[in-house]
């Protein structure tokens, strides 16, 4: 096995174990699951972190044409994602892991539809799994399909790599709304006491 790849594997199984953990959240309906899950998906995302910086500022101080130099130059296309997680998931998973512990007493405690709407809100899992995205290219290349040497290749690629971070963000943004919706108090009807105070004051 090639070293870079052996660089590479663990960073891209990492992220790619993060970015299904996320997908599932919004899908828990118990609020002791969610914390656990919400657990595992704070350490693999820190552990992903933890792996990829560590590859690049390896790959940026060797010199050279070194395995780990390789490495750290086919994960500069996860750079921006990685700080998206790193600015923005690492806090809401963080709140989403204290909220999901509030409710978590009780075995079978359902968790609320804003704790869900807040597990499937698209700045928790997209860059998480956009960043599972781009480290992909860097394992195939490490394989031995140079996809930025083959140009009939790379055209497709991207086109299909666009339409799979825009279909996750779309299903993310769809099933944020949805659990958002859920857990808005209903409307004040005209009769009610709190339309009825709303018009006296």
């Amino acid at each position: 096995m090639d070293d870079q790849l052996t660089v590479l594997l663990p960073a891209a199984a990492v992220w790619v174990a993060a970015a299904l953990v996320a997908d599932g959240l919004p899908n828990l309906d118990r609020a002791r699951a969610l914390r656990r899950r919400t657990r595992w998906l704070s350490a693999l995302t820190l552990t992903g972190l933890t792996l990829t910086a560590a590859v690049l500022v390896a790959g940026l101080l060797s010199a050279g044409a070194t395995p780990i130099d390789r490495a750290g130059r086919g994960l500069l296309l996860a750079a921006v994602p990685v700080l998206v997680v790193a600015a923005c998931s690492i806090r809401r998973i963080r709140r989403l892991r204290a909220g999901a512990g509030a409710f978590a007493a009780a075995p079978d405690t359902p968790a609320p539809h804003g704790l869900r709407a807040a597990a499937a809100h698209p700045l928790v899992g997209l860059p998480i799994q956009v960043t599972a995205i781009a480290v992909l290219p860097a394992v195939v290349s490490a394989a031995g399909l140079d996809l930025l040497a083959a140009p009939a290749v790379t055209g497709p690629a991207i086109t299909v790599g666009w339409l799979a971070v825009t279909t996750i963000g779309v299903r993310h943004a769809l099933r944020h709304n949805r659990f958002a919706e859920r857990a808005a108090p209903p409307p004040a009807t005209a009769g009610s006491p709190r339309a009825a105070g709303a018009l006296h004051v």
